[in-house]
């Protein structure tokens, strides 16, 4: 229980940095030039939804992979959320095409970084609090 309640709360804590990434890359207009209609918020209504889904997916850490680099370990676990976020998601509830791509060609990378860093900042988390 212990250890489901530590990655559940470096979840949250990872989406919460994943979401003032994302707004601070919507501020300052990088989304934009890279012709990407993704917006992040720091909107309560925004902000909450991908918090409680950032501890969700914080459960992926309790499975054993590549627990020996940090860099390696978060890429790979952002692999599964940004695949459900392209290849789910986008098509089929929110209509934006496989990927995204009707966001933006440059879309499926810019979500796999954005993932990364959630899981980067969940993992650095974990490492801390050990």
């Amino acid at each position: 229980m212990k250890n489901a309640l530590i990655v559940f709360a470096a979840g949250c804590l990872g989406a919460l940095i994943q979401c003032v990434v994302m707004w601070l890359f919507s501020r300052y207009g990088i989304t934009h030039s890279l012709n990407v209609n993704l917006h992040g918020s720091i909107a309560p209504a925004w902000l909450y939804p991908r918090i409680v889904w950032g501890g969700m997916w914080g459960f992926l850490f309790l499975l054993p992979i590549l627990s020996s680099s940090v860099f390696a370990r978060s890429f790979v676990i952002a692999l599964i959320p940004a695949g459900v976020q392209l290849f789910v998601i986008y098509p089929f509830y929110e209509g934006k095409g496989v990927a995204g791509l009707s966001l933006g060609l440059l879309t499926p990378f810019l979500v796999l970084f954005f993932y990364w860093v959630w899981a980067l900042a969940t993992t650095i988390t974990l490492k801390l609090a050990k």
